[in-house]
């Protein structure tokens, strides 16, 4: 088995910005030249999340809106209580989502459907630089 890492920066907005990472991951997964893997897209931090999404104007309304309804952000959380940051919501909303996916690389191509693409969602309250980490299984 060989495992191949590697890893990229991307600046965010916050307050819920939706960051297509398609390109950097197939970038990635493209250069090795490997057949058939898997792959995992993983991203540190605790008020962001890796998914995958169709990245189409509507969905990119719909999403923020859906978590709005579901961790909104102007209600009270204990997070903020204990640390006075102001982003429980974001925790949960990551919690909810998750920091990672795998995608498997089968005769040389990721397996995406034809209207997915890879996501980075950041729900701080404030911009960040985020880590997205890319590890191929061989």
């Amino acid at each position: 088995m060989t495992v191949i890492n590697d890893k990229f920066v991307v600046n965010t907005k916050g307050n819920t910005d939706i960051i297509d990472i398609t390109n950097f991951v197939k970038s990635f997964v493209y250069n090795h030249n490997v057949q058939n893997a898997t792959v995992l897209v993983y991203l540190a931090g605790s008020t962001a999340s890796i998914t995958h999404i169709e990245y189409e104007p509507g969905l990119l309304k719909d999403l923020p809106k859906c978590l709005d309804r579901i961790a909104p952000t102007d209600i009270e959380y204990d997070h903020d209580e204990m640390w006075h940051d102001g982003n429980g919501y974001a925790h949960i909303r990551a919690s909810i989502i998750g920091n990672s996916t795998m995608i498997p690389l089968i005769d040389g191509a990721l397996q995406l459907g034809t209207w997915q693409q890879i996501v980075l969602i950041d729900f701080d309250n404030k911009p960040r630089n985020r880590t997205v980490y890319i590890q191929m299984i061989c």
